[in-house]
């Protein structure tokens, strides 16, 4: 399934929906159609457990169509938010995981050039995450090295302590899209959260596709255009630590609860790494792409003009 967390109108409380066929169901609504109980947010979903997702599956499919009456909107008239608008915890980002990242890392920002031993882990706040068409903000007082970075983003559905990398997957919910925006000139004594934790510097969705869907999360392709010129392409099948591996480190120190959010790094093609190396600014539109998932788009504005719901 893809969920999605929508608003049908301005003045509606955020709702969790189920995006099929250019529809948004409503899945509280469907659940009453049928006679069972869904919850209407996409974190209560999560903490029923994969067997409720897994429910909800196969009656979606078993109602062939019949979603009940007043239940669907064409996606394009909703607004969709992030699919977690707030996160309980931090979002966990993994910095140089991809091979050719940390070359160009190394080169543009005097980062280590030999390979990790263990995973980077750093964060970002919640207040980071904003949802699909939301605006990142420029604050040009603050960062003249606003800087992209696509990201396949990894959903915790079942608590995991200790895990081994055998069985961390069965510990996935769903997968989703981030953008992971870094003020490159932000970083302070070599820590990177106010570079990479300022608001709207997590844009994250459209969607989470559930875990059946993608058994094998390092066969996708990702890629990330700027003003419609391509700047990432790559594949998560060239990640240093694959997604199994991130989940059992994480989970040796850190309790990973439903809901968390693992962003599981980037490839090569950043603005830093570029010759001459290249910033957002103002007017420029991001668009970023996880194959079987979905593609997110932002404009970048002045930091004068604040995110919606901000």
């Amino acid at each position: 399934m893809k969920l999605v967390t929508y608003m049908a109108d301005a003045e509606a409380a955020a709702r969790l929906g189920i995006l099929r066929d250019g529809l948004v169901i409503d899945a509280a609504g469907f659940g009453a159609h049928i006679g069972h109980a869904v919850p209407d947010r996409m974190l209560d979903l999560i903490d029923e457990g994969p067997y409720a997702a897994a429910q909800l599956g196969k009656a979606l499919e078993a109602a062939q169509g019949d979603w009940g009456s007043g239940n669907t909107r064409p996606i394009e008239n909703v607004r969709l938010l992030a699919p977690i608008p707030r996160p309980r915890k931090n979002v966990f980002g993994i910095g140089l995981n991809y091979l050719d990242h940390i070359t160009e890392s190394a080169k543009a920002l005097d980062t280590d050039d030999s390979l990790p031993k263990e995973p980077v882990v750093f964060s970002k706040p919640p207040t980071a995450v904003i949802g699909p068409g939301d605006p990142v903000c420029h604050d040009a007082d603050m960062t003249q090295q606003l800087d992209w970075e696509v990201e396949l983003a990894v959903i915790v559905g079942t608590r995991a302590w200790r895990v081994a990398r055998e069985t961390a997957l069965s510990h996935v919910f769903g997968y989703s899209v981030l953008i992971d925006i870094s003020a490159r000139d932000n970083r302070r004594a070599g820590q990177w959260i106010f570079s990479k934790g300022q608001d709207s510097y997590a844009p994250f969705g459209p969607c989470i596709v559930t875990a059946d869907e993608i058994p094998d999360p390092q066969k996708l392709d990702l890629w990330l255009t700027v003003n419609g010129v391509e700047k990432q392409r790559s594949n998560t099948s060239h990640m240093l630590f694959k997604v199994g591996k991130l989940i059992a480190d994480l989970s040796k120190g850190i309790t990973l609860e439903p809901g968390d959010i693992i962003a599981s790094g980037t490839p090569e093609g950043v603005g830093a790494g570029r010759d001459p190396q290249e910033w957002l600014w103002p007017g420029d539109v991001i668009e970023a792409h996880v194959q079987g998932i979905g593609t997110l788009r932002h404009p970048v504005i002045d930091s004068t003009v604040r995110p919606r719901g901000r």
